[in-house]
């Protein structure tokens, strides 16, 4: 946690979105979630003002995982649906396996074990499809192993 404050502290008052989006991401990883969730909402301003629909893709998404460590899951699927379709739309893969992923999280934070388990297969199909890293590719493999687990047991 020291090198977490260290590094928001180097980040200071910087304003680009890139140090929101690490801000917000640090502040989530540290727990401070209020403040997480005040520097996302600034991130997706700053986004909305200053760039164009895929720029705002990260900061959302950011936003609704804060939200879903807050436990605000209706909140953070609302997001994280509409970034699915929006990246769908757009083709653009990577964020959309990216939103499945989290979407999956959500789900699964729910025990909506079939529908977490939806998307992680669907979240693996696209990466194996556009040719992502094996990491990617793992965490979403580790996670339907996982759900699967669960599913079993009921």
């Amino acid at each position: 946690m020291k090198a977490v404050g260290e590094r928001l502290d180097d980040l200071g008052d910087m304003r680009s979105l890139e140090a929101l989006c690490e801000k917000t991401w640090l502040l989530k990883v540290a727990g401070q979630l209020d403040d997480a969730l005040d520097m996302a909402n600034a991130a997706v301003r700053l986004a909305r003002f200053t760039g164009n629909r895929r720029d705002l893709m990260r900061p959302r998404m950011l936003r609704a995982q804060v939200m879903q460590y807050r436990k605000e899951f209706d909140q953070a699927l609302h997001e994280l649906n509409s970034l699915v379709e929006e990246a769908h739309t757009h083709e653009w893969q990577l964020y959309e396996a990216f939103a499945l992923q989290h979407r999956g999280r959500v789900y699964f934070d729910q025990k909506d074990l079939k529908r977490a388990l939806a998307d992680f297969q669907a979240a693996v199909r696209i990466r194996r499809d556009m040719g992502a890293s094996e990491e990617q590719i793992e965490s979403s493999l580790v996670a339907i192993t996982v759900t699967e687990s669960f599913l079993g047991q009921k």
